[in-house]
């Protein structure tokens, strides 16, 4: 039997997103593993893995809310954003004592909210269809546009020397397509000594949290979270009687009788198994996806 559920995993420094997902593969037998929300290799902590069906729910898990802690480096910046790269500027002496801790704190600030912010060079953005961290390699000039994002939280949990330089260690809240790195080198750029990232750490995806991660080495099909108790904690949900749930296993519309909801919801049957996922459009269920619980394999849907 094909295993299916969600994972929340976390992911140790030096490994792709990729690459956890290939160890999954292996680990649970299946191909039928993906990942929401990329995490680059110097990164750890949580990533959201689905496993069988539940690849086919990532993309609609309202995941855009994230939480982080970081330690941002401050004296010196690099050409990826983070300790990876090469050092371009380091300040001088004088430069570092000319900043003090309110400084520090008073330029932090300045960037929470919602606000246009430039992505890392460095970074899986596509640029003329290729990664603009592959063009950066190949010698490249990359200069990407600034896009929304929002900050929400942006707390200084201490400020530290450490010789040369200064180390800040923050937590963020932030939505989707935030660069933390960006935060780090934007800070060190408004004091005038360059900032880098040192260290990064997701602590929370939408409502998936550190303290519910598995490390890679103790990931077992008990690991996995259901559909159904997937659906209950990420959407709105609606129980259906058994004469629907045939229809709904079949991939056949059905009159809405659901919540008032404008979203994706969640349709279950009385078991709380997840059935599909659907709007209302013009009265009746169009499904964005059919799993078929009760038939044990996913069903076509429109």
């Amino acid at each position: 039997m094909t295993h299916t559920g969600l994972l929340i995993v976390d992911k140790p420094g030096g490994m792709t997103s990729h690459d956890v997902v290939a160890r999954m593969r292996r680990v649970l037998g299946t191909r039928k593993v993906g990942h929401a929300g990329t995490l680059d290799p110097m990164a750890t902590g949580v990533l959201v893995i689905g496993v069988g069906q539940a690849t086919r729910l990532l993309g609609l898990l309202a995941l855009d809310d994230k939480a982080y802690r970081a330690t941002i480096r401050l004296g010196a910046s690099t050409i990826t954003d983070d300790r990876e790269g090469d050092i371009v500027v380091e300040a001088t002496p004088e430069q570092m004592r000319s900043v003090d801790d309110a400084a520090i704190t008073a330029s932090l600030a300045m960037q929470l909210g919602t606000i246009e912010q430039t992505p890392s060079a460095v970074s899986a953005i596509k640029v003329k269809g290729r990664r603009a961290y592959d063009r950066v390699r190949a010698g490249e000039d990359v200069e990407l546009p600034a896009r929304t994002v929002t900050i929400s939280r942006l707390d200084v949990l201490s400020i530290e020397s450490a010789e040369p330089f200064i180390d800040v260690e923050v937590e963020v809240v932030c939505s989707s397509g935030t660069y933390v790195r960006a935060i780090a080198r934007d800070l060190g750029r408004a004091l005038g000594i360059g900032g880098h990232l040192v260290s990064l750490r997701r602590t929370r995806v939408g409502p998936f949290v550190e303290g519910e991660s598995v490390a890679l080495d103790d990931v077992t099909e008990g690991s996995l979270i259901d559909l159904g108790a997937t659906a209950a904690r990420c959407f709105v949900t609606w129980s259906v009687d058994d004469e629907q749930a045939r229809a709904v296993c079949l991939g056949q519309r059905i009159a809405w009788t659901g919540p008032t909801a404008d979203e994706v919801v969640a349709i279950v049957d009385d078991s709380g198994s997840l059935l599909a996922m659907a709007r209302r459009v013009d009265g009746v269920a169009t499904y964005q996806a059919v799993f078929a619980a009760a038939a044990g394999e996913p069903a076509g849907g429109s």
